[in-house]
């Protein structure tokens, strides 16, 4: 039986590499440089599977140039805002996603964002560096602790739980914002307090941490409107999209103190990041390491493989994204 043909827009761990090229027929990008749309599209003819990236703007255009033989597009991430699903399911292109594998490295990074930017952790780690530090004295680099902060979770999914498990142990309390209220099993555990006004939970919380996924309704959710509800001394942290905050508002609200400090490592128009940001010390910026570490990529990828595999065997991929969904 011919193997399918696989096209992938950027380089991948090497195991994975290794395993699409012995199940399919995989066309790899050696050089790991975003493709342009053409480019895709060209490597395209005559393939079954795209496996596209969240540097890759799967948008209407591009979906409507791919060749009909294009069935299944497997993302390598959990988030698809980068994908028309809408476009993608009028052509009955089948969508699949990573989830679930990355959950706790992202929450691990969210958690070192919330205890390095109130500990002004980089900011001290610079003037270290350059030489800039005369000694200790009393008064020296003053942060704020964590323990006993009111911590604000928007988006209270895999990844949110994930931080509210870890923030409890720093003795942070749990609060959270949802679509929909959690379990009550879970709840309890976190001793997590659900808030189903999003403004109100702002205006009362020390921490905010951004966990939801983009989506055309979560677009700049935390608008100017919501950055003028959060205490002057709040800290916010966003390991989900950058698209959910306002981004020019907020470098705004952080350069004037109107917001405390910020942990961010997604950004509005990657890989660009606002000028003004790049400018303050009180914002800890991180290169989307959200799930950059080697046992989380080749998971990533080895759900891919088993997307591609199942659906080239004649079933339905374990992690399909539904049309109307948003994972």
């Amino acid at each position: 039986m011919r193997k399918k043909v696989v096209v992938v827009t950027r380089k991948l761990p090497a195991a994975i590499e290794t395993r699409m090229m012995e199940l399919f027929e995989a066309r790899l990008n050696a050089e790991d440089r975003p493709l342009a749309p053409e480019r895709i599209v060209a490597l395209c003819d005559g393939a079954e599977v795209l496996v596209p990236t969240v540097t890759d703007d799967v948008d209407a255009a591009l979906i409507g140039a791919l060749p009909e033989s294009i069935r299944l597009i497997a993302n390598f991430g959990v988030g698809v805002n980068h994908i028309d699903l809408a476009a993608a399911a009028a052509r009955d292109m089948v969508v699949t996603n990573t989830p679930g594998v990355l959950t706790e490295d992202t929450a691990d990074l969210t958690i070192a964002l919330l205890l390095a930017v109130p500990r002004r952790l980089v900011e001290g780690e610079r003037l270290a560096r350059a030489g800039g530090w005369a000694g200790w004295t009393p008064t020296f680099m003053l942060g704020h602790r964590v323990n006993g902060k009111r911590l604000g979770i928007v988006g209270m999914g895999r990844i949110g739980q994930a931080v509210a498990r870890r923030a409890r142990g720093f003795g942070i309390q749990i609060h959270y914002h949802n679509r929909n209220r959690i379990h009550p099993e879970l709840e309890a555990e976190f001793e997590a307090t659900y808030w189903e006004s999003l403004d109100q939970m702002l205006a009362h919380m020390d921490l905010v941490s951004v966990n939801c996924p983009q989506t055309p309704e979560t677009f700049h959710l935390l608008d100017a409107r919501r950055l003028d509800l959060l205490q002057r001394d709040a800290v916010i942290v966003n390991t989900a999209r950058g698209g959910i905050i306002d981004e020019a508002a907020l470098a705004e609200r952080l350069a004037s103190g109107r917001i405390a400090g910020a942990g961010l490592d997604v950004y509005e128009r990657e890989p660009r990041i606002h000028p003004k940001l790049l400018t303050l010390d009180n914002v800890v910026l991180a290169p989307h390491l959200g799930s950059a570490t080697f046992e989380g990529r080749v998971a990533m990828g080895e759900k891919v493989v088993i997307n591609i595999k199942t659906y080239a065997d004649g079933h339905t991929p374990p992690d399909r994204i539904l049309p109307g969904t948003h994972a």
